[in-house]
């Protein structure tokens, strides 16, 4: 077996999976998730409509590349989100999802011959990170983040001699599990410390259009553009449909941006099978061809939001994030209860499941940024979520009793 392997760490909802292992919820009380990242608002059906009217498509071999009428849809969307023209043809790969996208693209632009390779990635973070690094032969470096700043990263706390050793950094913006959105100015930072020492961005962006400020999270193509690198030079991003358009289940994205580094990414994915169902193609090319459902699917978290946070803010330090569908939330220090003891005791007393902050972050300097914090995702539809933040509201007020 490959050796590697063994230094994959558990992964999030399996350590969930094994922490509630002998922990019974009350039966009186339905069971309510808040731990997953799952959309669950109904899946549009010109979606479903435009993927069943596809099946033909299931006689024919994809190319690996995609469909030129999907990368131009893709073209299309960028244009009208940033106003950015991407060449359809050498600036844009579908992908079958994010996740498998991030994990590969590692593959193709790491080099672990080097001595002393690194990967870069925030902390808190998405452990696909982690994950790529490991088996690609390279050792993770975990940013530290300022929980002052709503854990923005802290680059100035990387010294020169590990910024000459990073070959790929990972960014997320808008953040897992924090929903900060970088601001240009980091941005202008990053691009600097890529130009000095020769490493690839790859910018996470799959939460970009669920947000709750008037203006649209800034995006790295975009970032670029402003900066005068319109070449995106050693710059990929990763967006998906799943979040946008509630279609978890087609594993649906797009990587754009440097030309170079795609036509690489191309040459790795074609020997690795990672081509898109032609039927997923069709209905994608509708998904980012409407935008009026992306606003509808806004508005409802926009509300759900708006009503679930001031709740939990009475118990909780936590405050409406910047873009995403979590909350990221500080369990009381007079509680006495750490992250994981704070998960237990609420599934088994109220029926409710949170992620432990503990499990989205590694210690670093003897702290992980994660602990005494929990993880909400208000995936669910406005009532069940109202639901389960009023148990928690119960519960935290029973501890203090």
């Amino acid at each position: 077996m490959n050796p590697l392997l063994a230094k994959l760490q558990p992964y999030p909802f399996e350590r969930l999976r094994q922490l509630f292992a002998d922990v019974k919820p009350p039966a009186a009380l339905r069971p309510i998730s808040l731990g997953i990242g799952e959309p669950r608002h109904p899946t549009p059906e010109f979606i479903k409509t435009a993927l069943a009217q596809s099946l033909g498509g299931l006689a024919s071999y994809p190319s690996t590349a995609g469909d030129p009428a999907l990368r131009e849809a893709c073209a299309g969307w960028m244009q009208r989100r940033y106003g950015l023209r991407v060449d359809p043809a050498s600036q844009i790969l579908p992908v079958n999802g994010s996740r498998e996208a991030l994990f590969a693209l590692a593959q193709t632009v790491l080099d672990p011959t080097r001595p002393g390779a690194l990967v870069a990635c925030p902390n808190p973070f998405y452990q696909i990170y982690e994950g790529a690094a490991l088996l690609a032969g390279v050792q993770p470096y975990y940013v530290a983040s300022d929980p002052a700043r709503n854990f923005a990263m802290d680059w100035d706390s990387v010294p020169d001699t590990v910024w000459q050793h990073v070959q790929l950094l990972f960014v997320c913006s808008p953040g897992n599990p924090t929903g900060a959105v970088m601001p240009l100015s980091e941005w202008e930072k990053l691009f600097a410390l890529s130009e000095r020492h020769g490493f690839v961005i790859a910018s996470d962006e799959c939460y970009s259009e669920i947000y709750f400020r008037d203006e649209p999270p800034l995006g790295a193509l975009e970032a670029a553009a402003k900066l005068g690198r319109p070449d995106f030079r050693n710059l990929v991003i990763f967006t998906s449909l799943s979040k946008r358009s509630n279609v978890p289940g087609m594993r649906s994205g797009f990587v754009a941006g440097d030309a170079a580094i795609l036509k690489q990414f191309l040459l790795y994915r074609t020997y690795h099978g990672s081509a898109m169902s032609p039927v997923v193609q069709s209905a994608s090319i509708a998904a980012w061809g409407d935008e009026a459902h992306v606003i509808e699917n806004r508005a409802l978290y926009r509300d759900k939001f708006a009503q679930v946070t001031p709740l939990l803010a009475g118990v909780l330090d936590v405050a409406l994030p910047d873009a995403g569908f979590n909350l990221w939330a500080r369990i009381p220090d007079v509680l006495g209860l750490s992250d994981t003891e704070f998960a237990r005791a609420l599934l088994a007393q109220y029926n409710v499941t949170v992620l432990p902050g503990s499990y989205l972050a590694r210690e670093s300097g003897g702290n992980n940024p994660g602990a005494q914090r929990i993880r909400m995702a208000l995936v669910a539809q406005t009532a069940e979520c109202l639901e389960a933040a009023q148990r928690i509201v119960q519960f935290v007020q029973s501890k203090l009793k």
